[in-house]
């Protein structure tokens, strides 16, 4: 049947009076309604009365028609408007433009009329204000008003700021999306009448109704998040778990099931997508809710949220559930959790979990280690309200086997087993080229301060944590050219050597610490050792009492150095603690006004105070930075109060607002630093906004640097974004811009080997500025940490670059100096570390964070870089049974063995003795030999005649034989270069095609090389990288089985032949070090230190070297000038 051309005579019987001859024109307008549309639409205000004419019977059919007639004209709002009024007319099962177009309309003003009524509900919880004056008149007018939890958006700005023209000044509920959404993420509300609405709800309750049926759970828990409507998700959560239960055990065998995926999926979608603090903190009480209800709960997904919402009392309940079981199971999934919590929580967060786990009446341990703390009372806002701390130790009595997993679990929770592990792993699987740092040291002049403190990174960052001190031993001599800070730097480069070397850190630096009388050695080297007992207990000091000794150190220090030094001790050591104590007697410090002591009490008071956002902290730091003349001490100052504000997003925008108002530089620096450490790692895009605009508008070259640089802790959840908002600033006619640029890479993309970010930084290494050349191999190694050739083809030219740099004398000392760092961190910790700053269950590494934000002082003070030994973590997969042993077994890895094996070691050339060279003959000398051979065969010629025959035998003309010979030599050279050549050429082929060693040996020996096996079993405790891991399996029929999908570090197990003998893996014996007292230490020289140090560790063979006292320590110079050159003939020397 031929279709209508022409629309007139339809039209023209909707204004007819009989009503069925206007409903027949409505069916036949809707059939053809996508052709006639242009005619329809001239006539669509009299449809529209049809449709709210309440006695036409056909309303909902005239509704659906003016809403097709809308879509086609664009106008979508109206098109849902009415669409909604059509009813059950409006069909969703049909999978047509209009269907799907008016759909998403519904969703999106579905969320914009949810998110405002929720806005209203939580805008108005009071939060405390931070009371103080900055010098601006623009940020002094809203740091009184403002509430800590107000966001960029909705604080005042100055009228320069791009923020305070896109966005709205004040908070208004009604705003699509709420303060904190992108500015045109949502529709504007409209204004629908009341049916409409229940209509609008009824579709979206269809939408989500098919989504359950057909298993698309996901697309439901966008929208609910998006809306903010809690209700929904948990709706949809349970939902899934009664469709699980429902279709019964069938599905127990195939992996997790919906109930489970969909709760990680909502875990991932809450810490990676959503972007509000406060909405982070609803979703993830409603997710623990749920966990709890259900009879079997995910309790590693339990420990993920409890850890972020600070609930340690439920964290001990878990614990004291699982215990209370008593099967070997249930301790192993404990363990799991604890180290799970260890990895992931704070040392106070720690401490109070220990203090809630029961004690047996007899044991007069208490479940806290260290000096007891006082709660930090004045947080910016308080993220469980009715949270109980456990103030007081749970005593009662206790079965001996619960007992024994109790004090198992405080082994784990203070970190030493975790610390006991990574040390055996780091220390077995050590592969530290020392070809590679000797060659660094022969490249660099030992007595320019910068090359020697460059060597002692390099050492340093290429041992970490493996205790591997060696180098320090078999170079005395070297050492010895340290004096004045580069003796404080290679002393507190022993704590990032021995970091974690917990039982053995105090006797260890023993000859270094200062003594209580006065001490004969170097006041550097004392404060040295301060820095480096920190390292080694970073983030520990509580399990010990290493924080009280550094404490009473600190305290009793009348030399700057060493309270320098024990300023940056006392801060790493005590990180997170939130001690008051700490804090007031750094304060006190502080207030003495020293330079030289300040900017290292500033760092430490962040560092003690890490994340708390205690406000009285705040208010002393920042009237001090204004009251203070040092720049030293403000940009110390300035760094503690990012420190303090790490993580806390919102609350953090007012200090914020105030810090980047400031007149002072240095302040604004800070601010930006505190923008980093807030919204580190939440990809946040207001917080991008305004680290972009900074760093194209602010006056100061520092800030514009850490502006583009902060970049990297806002997006490092998402590196391949970064390189591609970076790429026009690292072409920057501006040299601090393209270094920050470098830097923002660096720190993103750190471990990943992120092939765009490497096609910039490459470029930058030829840049003509020194520090952006520097910057660029800095973060070109950050990238390439734990990159072999096969995971990435550019790693080799990388490494070949970072020699030739070194090498090159013409090289400017800034680059060397990021070179030499460079090939540190590329082998960090034996080969056997990256750089994480997620820890593996995907929360924030706090450590890693912190220390990768402090490294990049370095800037302006080099021994802070030794801080980024805290970003470091082992790769590997420690397998321990339910009584925390290590079992020897084998997992399987689908992959070729090369894809993830080690880089080779870079092949050292032998000493080779000089072969002969044949003699040059010039051709003037040979014709004169030709000519001379000529006219003598002529002479003899002549007299043949009468020439008598002689009775001794006739030699040959020795001429000609040496001729001859000479001839002879020629060839063999000339055939032996041939061979040399093509020698060479075999090699570059093999270079090419794959490994050069294995691959020239094959070829050499004229054999094809074998095809590399697919798969291959790795035993417990080895290497395995994060691209690793997804092809990781147990075997099915083997006897150990994980707790958990493993995700590195550190598995349980459960052993499923209980009854058979098992065999455990060896721990390797590590060096023991014996204590020294200085008084019996001597200077050693090189031969005598060789000889007595034959079998003792670097440590103890370097202090006698780095504890004597430089002579003219304060005002020396590093070395001699040398004295004009006087030559001395033998004449003179002969009067003498």
């Amino acid at each position: 049947m031929v279709g209508l051309t022409s629309a007139a005579g339809l039209v023209g019987f909707l204004s007819e009076p009989d009503p069925d001859l206007r409903v027949f024109a409505l069916r036949k307008l809707d059939e053809e309604i996508d052709l006639l549309w242009a005619e329809v639409a001239d006539s669509v205000g009299t449809i529209e009365a049809l449709y709210e004419d309440e006695s036409f019977p056909e309303r909902e059919l005239a509704a659906l028609l003016t809403a097709k007639v809308y879509y086609h004209l664009g106008e979508y709002n109206e098109s849902m408007a009415f669409a909604l009024g059509a009813g059950k007319l409006f069909d969703l099962d049909n999978k047509g433009e209009f269907e799907e177009t008016i759909i998403s309309k519904c969703v999106d003003t579905y969320i914009a009329l949810t998110v405002p009524a929720t806005l209203t509900n939580t805008a108005s919880q009071p939060a405390p204000q931070l009371i103080t004056s900055f010098p601006s008149g623009g940020g002094s007018a809203s740091a009184g008003l403002t509430s800590p939890m107000t966001p960029f958006s909705q604080s005042t700005l100055p009228s320069k700021s791009l923020l305070s023209r896109a966005e709205p000044s004040a908070f208004d509920p009604s705003l699509p999306g709420g303060a904190g959404a992108v500015v045109g993420s949502h529709p504007a509300p409209l204004i629908l009448h009341r049916d409409i609405r229940e209509n609008l709800h009824a579709i979206v309750e269809q939408l989500f109704e098919r989504c359950f049926c057909e298993g698309r759970y996901r697309q439901v828990v966008g929208i609910a998040i998006e809306a903010r409507n809690l209700d929904v998700l948990k709706r949809v959560i349970l939902r899934a778990s009664e469709d699980e239960r429902r279709e019964g055990k069938k599905r127990q065998l195939e992996g997790p099931g919906k109930g489970e995926e969909l709760m990680e999926y909502v875990l991932n979608i809450c810490m990676g997508v959503v972007q509000e603090r406060g909405l982070r903190n609803q979703i993830l009480k409603l997710i623990l809710d749920l966990l709890n209800d259900i009879p079997t709960p995910d309790y590693f997904a339990i420990a993920k949220c409890v850890v972020y919402l600070n609930q340690h009392s439920m964290a001990s309940d878990i614990l004291l559930q699982l215990v209370q079981k008593g099967d070997a199971r249930s301790l192993a999934v404990a363990y799991q959790i604890a180290f799970d919590l260890y990895d992931n929580g704070t040392q106070e967060f720690l401490a109070k979990i220990q203090e809630n786990l029961p004690v047996a009446d007899g044991d007069g341990t208490n479940g806290r280690s260290g000096d007891d703390k006082e709660e930090t009372a004045k947080e910016t806002d308080q993220l469980i309200s009715d949270s109980s701390i456990g103030s007081s130790v749970r005593r009662e009595s206790i079965p001996e086997d619960q007992k024994k997993a109790y004090d198992s679990i405080r082994t784990i929770l203070q970190g030493t087993k975790s610390i006991d592990l990574n040390l055996e792993f780091l220390f077995r699987n050590n592969h530290t080229d020392m070809s590679i740092l000797t060659k660094v040291k022969d490249s660099l002049e030992a007595r320019n301060s910068i090359f020697h403190t460059a060597v002692t990174f390099s050492n340093a960052l290429m041992n970490a944590g493996t205790t591997n001190d060696g180098f320090f031993r078999q170079n005395l001599e070297w050492l010895g050219k340290a004096v004045n800070w580069s003796k404080f730097t290679a002393t507190a480069a022993l704590g990032v050597i021995h970091k974690g070397n917990l039982s053995q850190g105090m006797k260890l630096l023993d000859p270094y610490l200062p003594r209580d009388a006065v001490s004969p050695g170097s006041v550097f080297s004392q404060g040295g050792s301060l820095y480096a007992l920190g390292l080694i207990y970073a983030n520990h000091g509580t399990t010990s009492h290493v924080l009280n000794y550094l404490r009473e150190q600190f305290k009793n220090a009348t030399e700057e150095v060493i309270q320098h030094g024990g300023a940056l001790g006392l801060g790493v050591a005590g990180m997170a603690t939130g001690s008051e104590d700490i804090y007031d007697d750094l304060k006190d410090v502080l207030y003495t006004d020293s330079a030289l002591n300040g900017e290292a009490v500033g760092l430490a008071m962040g560092l003690v105070m890490l994340g708390s956002g205690n406000i009285k902290a705040l208010e002393n730091m920042i009237q001090y930075a204004h009251d203070t003349q040092h720049e030293k001490i403000v940009r110390g100052l300035a760094l503690g109060m990012a420190l303090i504000m790490y993580g806390r997003q919102e609350a953090a925008d007012e200090l914020i607002n105030g810090l980047l108002d400031d007149p002072d530089p240095t302040l604004r620096y800070g601010g930006i630093m505190t923008i980093a450490m807030a919204y580190c790692g939440t990809g946040s895009n207001k917080a991008v906004r305004k680290l972009l605009h900074v760093a194209v508008s602010d006056v100061s070259d520092d800030v514009r640097r850490v502006a583009v640089m902060s970049l990297g802790f806002i997006l490092f959840r998402k590196p391949s974004s970064v390189p591609r908002m970076v790429e026009l600033l690292s072409e920057s006619y501006n040299p601090h811009v393209r270094y920050g640029a470098a830097l923002a890479l660096g720190i993103s993309c750190a471990g990943t080997g992120l092939d765009e970010a490497i096609d910039l930084l490459e470029p930058m290494i030829k840049d003509p500025t020194d520090f952006v050349r520097q910057g660029a191999l800095i973060s070109l190694a950050m990238i390439m940490v734990q990159q072999n050739e096969p995971m990435n083809p550019k790693v080799g030219i990388i490494r070949k670059t970072f020699q030739r740099i070194i090498s090159d004398k013409h090289e400017d000392a800034m680059a060397k100096f990021g070179c030499a760092l460079a090939l540190g961190i590329i082998d960090a910790g034996g080969r056997n570390c990256t750089i994480g700053l997620q820890t593996q269950t995907g929360n924030l590494n706090m450590a890693g964070i912190v220390g990768m934000a402090v490294f990049t002082q370095y800037w302006y003070w080099f021994p802070l870089t030794h801080f980024l030994s805290l970003s470091f973590t082992p790769t590997a997969v420690i397998g321990l049974d339910h009584e925390l042993e290590i079992p020897s077994f084998k997992f399987y890895s689908a992959t070729r063995p090369s894809l993830f094996d080690y880089p080779p070691e870079q092949e050292t050339k032998t000493d080779e003795a000089p072969e002969k060279v044949a003699t040059a003959v010039l051709s003037t000398t040979a014709q004169a030999k030709r000519r001379a051979q000529k006219k003598e065969r002529a002479q003899k010629h002549d007299s043949m005649d009468i020439e008598p025959t002689s009775a001794t035998p006739r030699t040959a003309d020795p001429r000609v034989d040496d001729k001859d010979k000479m001839e002879m030599d020629d060839e063999s050279s000339k055939a032996k270069s041939e061979k040399m050549e093509g020698e060479k050429g075999e090699e570059k082929e093999g270079e090419k095609e794959g490994t050069p060693s294995a691959d020239g040996a094959k070829k050499k020996n004229g054999k094809e090389p074998e095809k590399e096996k697919f798969g291959y079993w790795v035993e417990n405790m080895s290497r395995v990288l994060p691209a690793q891991l997804k092809f990781i399996s147990f075997s099915a029929d083997g006897r150990y089985e994980p707790i958990k999908k493993p995700t590195g570090g550190v598995v349980l197990l459960t052993d499923t032949k209980p009854s058979d003998p098992k065999t455990l893996l060896e721990l390797k014996s590590r060096k023991k070090v014996s204590s020294i007292t200085p008084d019996t230490k001597t200077r050693q020289t090189e031969q005598g230190a060789s000889r007595t140090s034959a079998g003792t560790g670097g440590a103890e063979a370097a202090a006698g070297v780095l504890t004597a006292v430089d002579e003219d320590e304060e005002g020396g110079e590093e070395a001699e000038v040398p004295k004009d050159f006087d030559y001395e003939t033998d004449g003179d020397a002969f009067e003498e």
